[in-house]
């Protein structure tokens, strides 16, 4: 059994299509960020940096208990302890897929993180940053629809590294993009989508869609700035 400590972002969507992928029993903790559930003492101890998601694998390596944070290292956990297709064994496809998820850690969700905190969060309208983020979101986008007019995922075959991706593209509108004005990155999406196990793994803790305006106060415990 893994318990999946998580809340309904993209970071932590990546995490619930994946076990729906590979077919692990798995559990849920919601971590409510508005609220500060990341500050808690539990939680910290599995996950020191404050961030969802984390996992607690009962049946880690050579039968002992593990804890886990970095949605990209516990994709890649989950690929290797089941043996998935979903990270190939052959070195040259392994490091094709890696360096795609290494480009979704370090590039897409930094960035696109950002066009969209500035764009929908920050109390303030910043001209500079907004141009600035939304500007390397439409660069980074153009990347991916590059790639996927050469290949049908990212690595060639689907793999972790379209599952690292493809829950920051659900957001496109409010990083300032248009899928349209990406066809081959709008095919790749919406044939994502429909994937059974990708379906499931996205309405893992649905219901906590946030869906009005975050307060003053829950924007200060989810970004450490104080607003005005």
């Amino acid at each position: 059994m893994i318990d999946v400590f998580s809340w309904p972002t993209p970071n932590g969507h990546k995490v619930h299509v994946m076990l729906e992928e590979v077919g692990l029993e798995y559990r849920v903790h919601g971590i409510d960020i508005a609220k500060g559930d990341q500050f808690s003492p539990e939680f910290l101890a599995i996950s020191p940096n404050n961030k969802i998601p984390a996992i607690l694998d009962h049946d880690g390596p050579n039968g002992q208990k593990m804890s886990l944070f970095e949605s990209g290292a516990i994709l890649i956990y989950l690929a290797e302890k089941t043996g998935s297709d979903l990270l190939p064994n052959d070195p040259l496809k392994k490091y094709e897929v890696l360096q795609w998820l290494m480009f979704q850690m370090g590039s897409i969700g930094p960035m696109l993180g950002q066009a969209h905190h500035f764009r929908i969060y920050a109390p303030e309208k910043v001209e500079y940053a907004i141009e600035r983020y939304t500007k390397e979101a439409t660069r980074l986008y153009g990347v991916m629809d590059k790639r996927l007019g050469e290949a049908e995922y990212l690595a060639g075959a689907y793999s972790i590294a379209d599952i690292a991706c493809m829950p920051w593209i659900r957001s496109y509108k409010n990083q300032g993009q248009e899928l349209d004005d990406y066809p081959n990155l709008k095919r790749w999406f919406l044939a994502i989508k429909e994937r059974p196990a990708v379906r499931r793994g996205l309405e893992v803790l649905a219901e906590h869609t946030r869906k009005t305006p975050y307060t003053k106060e829950e924007l200060k415990t989810m970004f450490n700035v104080e607003t005005k």
